[in-house]
């Protein structure tokens, strides 16, 4: 059956963060308006603030958003005819679609139940592919559960192989495996991270591909175009940290038959709506290979907005009606795919986590926060008036958009916008960001799949020469209190501190009668790397104490008392001088502690378990000992807790190695 169309009044945002608010943004703007109900959770309602709906309902809990018992139920005590899942969560769930139709008459905004149920699983995406002659790789035929199905696939094709979950996404379900000794664990954590708990394994393409993706627009009845395509190859983990439009490559040899053959593939369905096809292609060989269908809004949308002026969530809440769209967006004759658009656009994924400690979680409260402004940069962010990081939710904060009339010019856009860009109170992966921008290789547009990986360890450290530069250039400049800006409705640092400063410091004993002073020392500061106090200082200093001559140190400041959020503020923060002390090396939600006072345990047992990114990490002791105290969970679906935060007191002061970190399977 043809998907449903019908008008719209109602409509229900199943989603939060940025994306809620750019779909509301969106409903508000239709030349008639849709009434709007958005949702929220306890800690997490700044996309309601922002994005102003016309109701708003908190729900019970985070797992709420993937609750479609729950959501039916909602749609119907609110007499809601609509809903707009965004990306993630339900979007792509055909049963979601079904449900709420069968159920509640309620559209879900998307291709319809039936296209879902074929592109939502990558095999069938595949064979899809394959009916329209369109190039794939080779795969197994069905999914499997089981490692020795793939064992044997392997040994027909050979490495080095791609482990995917049938019903993965966002980076989650991937494996990459270049030898036989990878392959069981591989499989098993693919199979963990998929929720039908089915994997397919096909063969890699690795070296000298990009991941390119066709933003494709469909009426449901067989019209179909195309809006240009998205370079997304700078990748970590599978997961997309910066995009561009359009892929800055030659297009004549191999872009303009990839668009071609998505566009067959979305007639053939009779696509509807917002979909993006994604490929691997190699520009020098001219060889592109069909990955998969998204069959939902994209987190980089908004660099096919900015190339093309087009706004897609509003013409995909068009479609959903049935509605003719306008004169200038008619379905048929479009863009010749081989001819470049008259602009270049970047996107930059903005994400809590520190890339110097492995790509930690950073959670806690975002006291203040400077978004780059200017023409041609647009930020899409649900914290631009702070906000907290936890761990319930994805950890990206914004999406800084740039736009130029060239690739070279967007480049340069960009590096401006992020060297304005200040987040206070967690730690970020800004100075990544930075340096991706400044290497050579991604400014020539040569960046492949593989390329970040192989240069992490270099980018990562030449992004933090150029963070300290940058605040360096701003310790000279006259200071910016970061909570006057307009953005922020919370207080940051507005301790003004700048070269030059000095102190006279005396002590005095407070138990001594005597009236009898310590000579007074000196220190002065001659550089600032790093302004955030009272959460952290760093800056060069040159100290003087009495009777000796000046000398220059690196001072530090690392506050000891931010948190996540109200809940984490309650727990004790360690001390990883004291031996006694197990301090948790990074930061999540707490889901499992496994000791209690009088328990003896062994060095590097197991002691806690703590969830970030959706993968639980064992954290061992690093010591021996009795367990003196034990941190207790305040909540019975985990506590969102800071690195730092004291885990175990042991009786016994034994020394040991540092925490050691793994994976639970």
């Amino acid at each position: 059956m043809p998907p449903i169309q019908r008008p719209i009044s109602r409509i229900l945002i199943a989603n939060r963060g940025e994306i809620a608010i750019r779909i509301l943004q969106a409903c508000q703007e239709l030349s008639t308006p849709l009434t709007t109900v958005a949702i929220y959770t306890e800690n997490d309602s700044t996309h309601i603030s922002l994005g102003r709906p016309n109701q708003a309902v908190k729900v019970p809990s985070p797992s709420s958003y993937m609750d479609i018992d729950y959501l039916i139920g909602l749609v119907k005590e609110h007499s809601i005819n609509a809903v707009h899942p965004g990306y993630g969560f339900l979007s792509e769930s055909a049963e979601f679609s079904r449900r709420m139709w069968s159920e509640a008459e309620c559209l879900v905004v998307g291709p319809g139940w039936e296209v879902l149920e074929r592109t939502g699983d990558k095999l069938k995406a595949k064979a899809l592919a394959m009916e329209c002659e369109v190039p794939v790789l080779k795969a197994m035929d069905r999914p499997t559960g089981s490692v020795g199905d793939v064992r044997a696939f392997a040994g027909k094709v050979g490495y080095p192989l791609m482990i995917k979950a049938v019903d993965g996404g966002g980076g989650r379900g991937i494996r990459l495996i270049k030898g036989p000794e990878m392959l069981e664990n591989a499989v098993q954590r693919c199979i963990a991270e998929s929720p039908s708990n089915t994997v397919f394994a096909e063969q890699a393409a690795v070296d000298g591909y990009k991941h390119i993706e066709v933003q494709i627009l469909g009426n449901g009845r067989g019209a179909v175009r195309h809006l240009w395509e998205r370079d997304c190859s700078v990748q970590r983990r599978f997961q997309k940290i910066v995009e561009v439009a359009p892929a800055p490559v030659s297009r004549r040899n191999v872009i303009a038959k990839v668009i071609d053959s998505a566009i067959r593939m979305a007639r053939k369905l009779q696509y509807l709506g917002l979909g993006t096809w994604e490929y691997l292609v190699n520009v020098k060989a001219r060889k592109f290979f069909f990955l998969e269908i998204n069959p939902r809004l994209q987190v980089e949308h908004t660099i096919t907005e900015s190339i093309t002026g087009v706004d897609i969530v509003r013409e995909q809440l068009l479609y959903a009606q049935g509605l003719q769209e306008s004169e200038d967006l008619r379905l048929g004759e479009w863009w010749e795919a081989d001819k470049a658009p008259p602009s270049a656009s970047i996107q930059l994924r903005l994400c809590a986590e520190d890339p110097t400690s492995n790509f930690a979680l950073s959670i806690g409260k975002v006291s203040d926060v400077q978004f780059p402004t200017g023409s041609g940069v647009r930020v899409d962010s649900h914290l631009s008036r702070g906000g907290v990081v936890g761990t319930d939710f994805d950890n990206m904060m914004a999406k800084i958009i740039v736009t130029a009339s060239t690739f070279e010019s967007a480049v340069a856009k960009a590096k401006r916008a992020l060297a304005e860009t200040k987040i206070v109170g967690v730690k970020t992966n800004l100075n990544l960001l930075r340096a991706i921008l400044d290497d050579k290789t991604f400014a020539a547009g040569n960046a492949d799949t593989r390329w970040l990986e192989n240069s992490l360890e270099q980018l990562v450290a030449a992004g933090e020469r150029i963070g300290e530069s940058i605040e360096e250039l701003d310790s000279t400049l006259p200071a910016l209190s970061l909570s006057g800006n307009q953005s922020s409705t919370t207080t940051g640092s507005g301790t003004a501190f700048r070269k030059g400063d000095a102190w006279t410091v005396t002590l005095e004993d407070k138990a001594s009668q005597s009236e009898t002073k310590a000579p007074p020392s000196h220190f002065s500061i001659e550089r600032i790397m790093r302004n955030e106090f009272p959460e952290a200082l760093i800056a060069d200093v040159s100290y003087t104490a009495p009777g000796a001559q000046s000398q220059s140190y690196k001072m530090t400041i690392a506050s000891t008392t931010s948190s996540a959020d109200a809940t984490a503020s309650t727990h004790r923060r360690g001390d990883p001088n004291d031996k006694s002390h197990v301090v948790l090396p990074i930061s999540g939600k707490l889901m499992e502690v496994l000791v209690d006072e009088g328990d003896e345990i062994q060095e590097n047992q197991v002691i806690a378990f703590v969830k970030q990114m959706k993968m639980e990490l064992e954290i061992r002791s690093p010591r021996a000992g009795t367990i003196k105290w034990a941190i207790e969970l305040d909540n019975d679906t985990g506590d969102d807790v800071a690195e730092g935060v004291l885990l175990a007191e042991l009786e016994d002061e034994i020394p040991g190695r540092k925490p050691d970190i793994r994976s639970r399977l």
